[in-house]
């Protein structure tokens, strides 16, 4: 019988740097062979912030795996607790950041997949979000 599911541990993916903040995560899009949304393994340490960026035509969905966690959408600062979900239409600016001294893990869901696996397309790094203290 052809396997038509996947499971995946994020622990097994490498991380990579988010290119504009260097933030790891864990691409698991070709790993779980997800054909209709891209899905992603965030880890935010305490102090770090996700680049603040929007998506033309890319709605997404946050779950706060291991919390708790932060989100500023639009100009709005959230607490989000552990297994928290948020929704995001596009083309809402959006990051995720950690002013707290525990990291937050995040699970992140973008349908449709636009653009590549290397290439996000349609990615577009805003201004305007939001700023640690330095």
């Amino acid at each position: 019988m052809e396997e038509t599911y996947r499971i995946v541990d994020p622990e097994s993916v490498p991380e990579t740097p988010f290119p504009e903040s260097g933030v790891n995560h864990r691409k698991l899009t070709e790993e779980l062979q997800a054909q209709d949304m891209r899905v992603n393994h965030v880890t935010v340490e305490p102090g770090e912030v996700v680049g603040y960026h929007s998506h033309n035509r890319q709605e997404e969905i946050y779950v706060c795996h291991e919390g708790p966690g932060e989100v500023y959408i639009d100009g709005d600062h959230r607490e989000v607790p552990e297994g928290g979900i948020v929704r995001i239409p596009a083309p809402m600016p959006r990051q995720l950041l950690n002013t707290g001294t525990e990291p937050s893990v995040w699970i992140m869901f973008g349908a449709p997949p636009i653009g590549t696996l290397e290439d996000y397309g349609e990615y577009q790094v805003e201004a305007d979000g939001f700023q640690t203290e330095e």
